[in-house]
């Protein structure tokens, strides 16, 4: 089992950016796949990003690609979302989930979940 806690969040204007983080205990972080997705309100929960085990492979949601860069160190049990070039459509609450199986897209195929940092962008 492992527990998430992101950070990171906050307001910040059109163009700006923020880095997220994302903090796991345990010692089997590098274990997990982990992703990124984000809830507007009134929306369900959309994906934003992902990265396999190693760190090797990312994928991105079409919107953010570009923009967001997903990366993780499985030494200190962290994975970072860099958000540049934000947009107040990317306004959302953001949470980081981490996967037992293969890097995907849904969030049915997540079994943890962080508690989620809220990110807004003014125009």
């Amino acid at each position: 089992q492992v527990h998430l806690v992101e950070s990171g969040g906050g307001l910040v204007q059109a163009g700006g950016s923020l880095r997220l983080s994302c903090a796991a205990s345990g010692r089997t972080f590098s274990t997990y796949v982990m992703g990124w997705f984000r809830q507007a309100p009134g929306k369900e929960r959309e994906f934003v990003a992902t990265i396999s085990r190693s760190g090797t492979n990312t994928y991105y949601e079409d919107s953010v690609k570009g923009r967001f860069t997903i990366s993780r160190d499985n030494a200190k049990n962290t994975v970072y979302l860099q958000m540049n070039s934000l947009k107040p459509e990317d306004t959302a609450v953001y949470y980081c989930a981490a996967s037992n199986y293969y890097t995907n897209q849904s969030p049915s195929m997540y079994d943890y979940w962080g508690q989620g940092t809220q990110v807004t962008v003014s125009s």
